[in-house]
């Protein structure tokens, strides 16, 4: 009996390798000992990483700039050409802009001359006693009503604007625009 082995039983009847912790997933060590690095040197992570993302943009600008500088140096006649055409183009919209600007300004002179003139006109006008508005207008109406044989008459027909009762200042008379005194008491408010 003593080849027997009987496995430590604790006082709550459940022996010693039951009792154990259940044995942990390797995914999950790993991970956890993954988050404890993080933890640790997290931010250290994370400006390393910028920089690295940095170092990468810096030096692909830096290839881009490098490839396209001998393009640069063997096109240089071409590049002579363009700015010559484009000096040619800029010479030809100064020379097309001046004329508009010399045209303009021949106008705005012709205009302040014409008023210059209808000025001197309204002068004339004023001192022969005439309306300066009304003077070519009378005249130019004298001359249509001597040609023309019929006679207009004014029209009497006319709808007045307001009633005859209407004063301004009491505000009788009608309309909706009038003043009354609030309503007395507590108001219907819903």
């Amino acid at each position: 009996m003593d080849d027997v082995k009987i496995p430590d039983v604790d006082e709550g009847g459940v022996p010693d390798q039951v009792r154990r912790a259940p044995q942990e997933n390797q995914d999950v060590s790993s991970f956890s000992e993954f988050e404890e690095l993080l933890s640790q040197y997290g931010w250290y992570l994370l400006v390393l990483t910028v920089l690295v993302y940095l170092l990468i943009q810096y030096l692909s600008k830096r290839r881009s700039s490098q490839s396209t500088a001998p393009k640069i140096m063997q096109d240089a006649s071409s590049v002579a050409r363009r700015q010559e055409a484009m000096e040619a183009a800029r010479r030809k919209m100064q020379e097309e802009l001046d004329v508009k600007a010399a045209a303009f300004k021949e106008k705005m002179k012709q205009q302040e001359e014409e008023k210059g003139r209808q000025k001197i006109e309204v002068w004339d006008t004023m001192q022969q006693g005439k309306s300066y508005k009304g003077g070519s207008k009378l005249s130019q109406t004298a001359e249509e009503t001597s040609s023309s044989t019929t006679v207009l008459k004014p029209k009497t027909d006319k709808k007045p604007l307001r009633s005859a009762d209407y004063h301004p200042l009491s505000g009788q008379g009608g309309g909706s625009c009038s003043w009354r005194p609030g309503r007395r008491g507590p108001s219907s408010g819903g």
